[in-house]
């Protein structure tokens, strides 16, 4: 496999990552550039990670992991989704409950980024093990895959900030919709 493919591969793998990238920096718009910032980094980082880990298991969880990533997928980003959901429309159908416009705001915790990373990084363990089986050179492969999916996600973090302007109070509940579609997609594949 050759440079290109690999760049391919990188692309395609962080598909999941540019969209829940979007629809989280649309829906926490309110959050620190920093703070937004940590998700190229960490959807980077596990996109990069889970190939290593998949060429090094090889087969040991391969099955495992593939027959089970779809509903992992659902499970993570359709808790987070419809989390978001349900604050997204109390805060539509309650605009005005006496509170302090930055109380009640939701936020980018690191163990939410995680969990996303986790679950959009879930099909790159897969990609790992076909990797291996086709003698490819895992370290180069698993850094390009991590800096397409770094870049990837700058742009997305980009496209929603403008998105998030645009949709104002529902920016929350548009996100939490994607995510779930992105989780149910992932069961349904």
């Amino acid at each position: 496999m050759g440079v290109g493919e690999i760049l391919l591969l990188g692309l395609a793998l962080s598909a999941d990552a540019f969209s829940v990238t979007i629809s989280n920096s649309f829906a926490y718009g309110r959050e620190s550039r920093r703070r937004l910032l940590l998700m190229p980094l960490l959807f980077g980082l596990f996109q990069g990670l889970m190939p290593l880990v998949g060429y090094f298991l090889g087969g040991l969880a391969a099955t495992l992991i593939e027959r089970y990533a779809g509903i992992v997928t659902l499970v993570i980003l359709g808790v987070i989704g419809g989390n978001m959901v349900r604050e997204g429309m109390g805060a539509l159908l309650h605009p005005d409950d006496g509170a302090c416009p930055e109380e009640g705001v939701a936020h980018l915790t690191l163990g939410l980024l995680v969990f996303q990373a986790v679950a959009t990084a879930i099909d790159a363990f897969a990609v790992g093990v076909s990797l291996r089986a086709q003698a490819v050179g895992i370290w180069s492969s698993s850094l390009i895959i991590c800096c397409t999916t770094a870049a990837c996600c700058v742009v997305a973090l980009a496209i929603g900030r403008r998105l998030g302007c645009l949709l104002g109070d529902r920016a929350e509940v548009v996100g939490g919709i994607v995510l779930l579609g992105i989780g149910l997609r992932a069961f349904l594949s």
